[in-house]
């Protein structure tokens, strides 16, 4: 029997800076389910919130690159705790947004927690992977080491609204990098929530900022932003056109672009040439360290050993 009271709908919000803003322009657009329900508004960000979170990304950057690995890797391993506890609701919104099986969202939830937990590990590791001392001829020690690129912006996954979402951020983060997020323009619920996990899992505000709407209108102002060092091309992989023109933007500040993965098998378009075709990410699959290498820079630096005599170094 019902005692009537009215339902309390969730109002999304942005994340940005560590706060929930409503976008500036006051813009919202419906989201639906796979059946067409309609399910809340989302905001519709404009030019001026990516350009906001920029500011908020590099404010951000130098404490957190500064910040140690393992600092790093326990409050990835803190996202992945918080996550935990609200399994349920993200359940809910991943089938809501896919058009799962409540056991099919179920486990692309927890694949996405045991992600957080997979690049948690890696922050203190990946430096022993990919830097390391260098042979060379002289009396020098000469070591390369690892080193974030900046501030990225990602566009995340269309499709795989949670799990493809964190596979994309959570490498940024780890590394030391900051992250602006473009949501999925059709699924968006699922990367708003985690919004509210970040902001209470000990990540400082301005690591990782997301925004909701139209993937073309929010990517194009951050490819060619000067303040971008980095761009993650996931979310273009169905828009070649798109992409193509992020690619030819981020090249003014010589951004790098980490790029969709494309079929090795080049189909005829209608102009008669033959161009890659892009393909889906098996976003369960194992990520390796792709992701984790693909924002580094390598920092090379020679060191006086002092003078080699016969007996070898005076150290």
């Amino acid at each position: 029997m019902s005692d009537g009271r009215l339902s309390v709908f969730k109002t999304y919000k942005l994340y940005v800076g560590g706060k929930f803003p409503r976008s500036e322009s006051g813009r919202v657009y419906e989201v639906t389910d796979s059946k067409g329900t309609w399910l809340a508004n989302a905001p519709h960000s404009s030019r001026k919130d990516a350009r906001d979170t920029v500011v908020a990304a590099r404010k951000a950057f130098g404490g957190w690159s500064g910040a140690t690995a393992y600092n790093r890797g326990q409050i990835l391993y803190r996202v992945a705790e918080m996550l935990e506890g609200r399994r349920e609701q993200f359940v809910r919104e991943v089938a809501a947004a896919e058009g799962l099986s409540k056991s099919k969202a179920a486990a692309a939830v927890d694949a996405a927690v045991d992600r957080w937990v997979w690049y948690a590990g890696w922050t203190d590791k990946i430096g022993q992977v990919v830097g390391g001392a260098n042979p060379v001829a002289g009396p020098f020690f000469n070591l390369s080491t690892p080193e974030p690129t900046g501030v990225v912006a990602v566009l995340a996954p269309q499709e795989s609204s949670f799990l493809g979402l964190v596979s994309v951020i959570a490498p940024v983060i780890a590394t030391g990098n900051t992250a602006v997020v473009i949501a999925s323009a059709s699924a968006p619920l699922p990367a708003l929530s985690l919004g509210e996990v970040l902001a209470t899992s000990d990540l400082p505000g301005g690591v990782v900022n997301i925004l909701s709407g139209r993937t073309a209108e929010l990517a194009t102002p951050l490819a060619s932003h000067q303040d971008v060092n980095a761009i993650d091309l996931t979310g273009a992989a169905g828009d070649t056109a798109l992409a193509k023109e992020l690619e030819a933007a981020a090249a003014d500040n010589l951004k790098r672009v980490l790029r969709a993965p494309v079929s090795r098998h080049a189909e005829k378009e209608a102009d008669g040439a033959a161009r890659p075709q892009p393909v889906d990410e098996d976003w369960s699959a194992d990520p390796g360290t792709r992701r984790l290498t693909a924002f580094l820079e390598t920092k090379t630096v020679w060191h006086p050993t002092g003078a080699l005599g016969a007996s070898g170094s005076s150290y």
